[in-house]
């Protein structure tokens, strides 16, 4: 009952994006289990799968090309953490960025995105299908927004906002909540990897 009043007060007072925070605290509170599995493409075009990780840890947003703010924002946190963590702890950690946007997020595109941020930063996209399932196990929501009486090629997307840390052999640890302060994910991201 205490959550139900949680999220109900959350979606009155700030809208979808309060209401979807309320929606990642109702899962969290129902320990609904994340599986940390996807196969998707690098912007190569070659097949990249949570496997291909092992042994270092994944920071993985969900998002895309078109985000008017809550994916660069996510991003240049994405990057200030690699900087704060310095070049040795850096380097235990793989950022990702999936598209939630395949139709327009194509390869080169994602590349020339998430380099803008930072090159070490892995934007990663794939089929439809494949994209949703990622999605899935990952519990993001998205679905495409289109204003009526606009074309539909123009359409934003609404997505579950945040950062989802696994652990060097590829199991979830933790989800990070969209807007946490930097300095708060790069200590507690350095401290897993010193832990580890």
């Amino acid at each position: 009952m205490k959550q139900l009043a949680i999220f109900l007060a959350l979606c009155c007072l700030g809208g979808p994006l309060a209401a979807q925070s309320a929606h990642d605290l109702l899962l969290a509170e129902r320990n609904e289990t994340i599986i940390p599995r996807y196969l998707l493409q690098d912007p190569n075009g070659r097949s990249v799968t949570s496997e291909d990780f092992r042994g270092r840890f994944q920071l993985i947003a969900f998002g895309y090309t078109y985000c008017p703010d809550i994916c660069p924002t996510t991003l240049v946190e994405m990057a200030a953490i690699l900087q704060q963590l310095g070049d040795a702890k850096a380097a235990r950690l793989q950022p990702i960025f999936v598209t939630v946007d395949p139709e327009r997020d194509s390869g080169p595109v994602l590349k020339k995105y998430t380099e803008f941020f930072d090159p070490r930063i892995l934007g990663l996209t794939g089929s439809p299908a494949l994209v949703r399932r990622a999605a899935d196990n990952f519990r993001i929501r998205y679905a495409k927004v289109i204003e009526p009486g606009k074309d539909s090629a123009h359409y934003a997307v609404d997505h579950s906002a945040g950062m989802i840390l696994l652990g060097p052999d590829g199991s979830f640890i933790r989800k990070f909540a969209f807007a946490t302060p930097v300095a708060d994910l790069s200590a507690a991201i350095g401290a897993l990897l010193e832990a580890h």
